[in-house]
């Protein structure tokens, strides 16, 4: 089953007017008198190009026990073709999520993975080694968000279906890029927030993605995610 934000799709109608997309596309499809006057389209907002990666099998990962030490710091470094940005792990809020995150990251999980989802000015999505939004890495742990936690703008969280228990996570994450996910409830366990880079996360926001489906247009690739302690 995805692992598609389960509000997500159910709220497609009260976003989808804030992304523009359809309208723009119908207007855009108006046939040009010549070849040569149709403008080229700069899908990439400003990122370096990159291949499409092939789906990777996470293979058998033993479901990980450590947790954050809650007197440490971790900030995650996510590397992309559209430039790096720092997440600080909530050590003391979320240490079983934060934990399994870093084990993820050490073993290099996440590297050559995708953005996958994108939906404008609300969410961008990774983490899938599959691509498609329903992959993980073969296990999943569960702990409770904060009951007052707010999915306001640079906080990032795990993703779950809608019939995993509050607090379930594998190893999609997403990052809220818009006030509207502030309306979620506090079911999707908390990982951090974004504490440099947030310019790259709003490149990747920008990029045009399919309004049904979040596929962004062009690649957005996780080259690698590294976390270090202090």
């Amino acid at each position: 089953m995805s692992r598609h934000l389960a509000v997500l799709i159910a709220s497609v109608a009260l976003v989808a007017a804030g992304c523009g997309s359809s309208s723009d596309d119908e207007s855009s499809a108006t046939p040009a008198a010549t070849a040569s006057a149709t403008p080229t389209v700069d899908l990439s907002n400003g990122c370096r190009p990159a291949d499409k990666p092939a789906p990777k099998a996470p293979g058998k990962i033993k479901k990980p026990a450590e947790k954050l030490d809650k007197g440490k710091t971790y900030v995650a470094t996510v590397s992309t073709n559209c430039g790096d940005f720092e997440i600080t792990l909530d050590a003391k809020r979320a240490p079983k999520t934060g934990g399994s995150f870093k084990y993820l990251a050490d073993r290099k999980f996440f590297d050559g993975t995708t953005f996958h989802r994108i939906v404008k000015d609300f969410v961008i999505q990774g983490g899938d080694p599959a691509g498609t939004g329903e992959g993980g890495p073969g296990y999943t742990v569960v702990e409770a968000a904060p009951s007052s936690l707010r999915y306001t703008k640079g906080v990032v969280a795990m993703a779950k279906t809608g019939t995993d228990p509050q607090g379930a996570s594998g190893s999609q994450f997403f990052v809220v890029t818009g006030a509207g996910a502030a309306q979620l409830p506090p079911d999707y366990a908390l990982l951090g927030k974004v504490t440099s880079g947030m310019d790259v996360v709003e490149k990747i926001n920008g990029i045009q993605a399919d309004p049904s489906t979040g596929q962004p247009a062009v690649t957005v690739l996780i080259e690698s995610i590294t976390v270090k302690a202090s």
